[in-house]
């Protein structure tokens, strides 16, 4: 399933093109009610079990990289492994912006971009910064509601890890692919449309 996705998302960028310059990552808990090699208890839902999903996309929202860990664990911390993963398949362009909420910010987040040679665009604590004035709207798309609307990850009850990246494999390429279709569609019908009379 990972050989599928890397296909979809290369097939993505030969045809339409990945927006690499704006890159954002955001992390979003869900449900394991079965526990498993993945999950820990989560903070937001009276210490069941959880898994936390950090999520890399592009500047249109296409998965770039996902990692998994415990709902417990910080969203922080799981910034590094999740660009690595992104960086295993995708050379990200120099100086492309990484954007990421107040959660990530902190002097080791900066360090951590800046020796990969990436620019940190982070929202500040304790100052109000509405979503919609930023560019990390489409992760919060991306993960919260197309991931999230394949309900095998929204409620997990594999307990496997492998299993887990298989789902979320299988979830990419179906983002990715559906992102193809309406993209492409929509370039062939403004290219195909009737030209106005004078």
């Amino acid at each position: 399933m990972e050989a599928l996705e890397k296909l979809a998302r290369e097939a993505y960028d030969w045809a339409i093109g990945l927006d690499l310059f704006d890159v954002a990552v955001d992390c979003c808990i869900t449900k394991s009610p079965c526990g498993g090699e993945k999950a820990g208890k989560s903070p937001v839902d009276r210490a069941k079990r959880g898994l936390k999903r950090s999520m890399a996309v592009d500047a249109e929202g296409i998965p770039l990289g996902v990692v998994f860990a415990g709902a417990n664990r910080h969203d922080s911390p799981l910034l590094g492994p999740t660009l690595e993963v992104v960086e295993a398949s995708i050379e990200l362009p120099a100086d492309a912006s990484v954007h990421l909420d107040r959660a990530y910010d902190s002097k080791v987040t900066r360090v951590l971009l800046e020796a990969r040679g990436l620019v940190g665009m982070i929202s500040e604590k304790g100052a109000p910064a509405p979503l919609q004035a930023t560019k990390r709207w489409v992760v919060e798309r991306t993960n919260s509601s197309w991931s999230n609307a394949h309900k095998k990850l929204a409620w997990c009850t594999e307990r496997e890890g492998r299993v887990i990246d298989f789902w979320i494999a299988f979830s990419n390429v179906i983002i990715i692919v559906r992102r193809l279709i309406r993209e492409a569609w929509s370039r062939y019908r403004w290219e195909t449309r009737p030209a106005r009379r004078p």
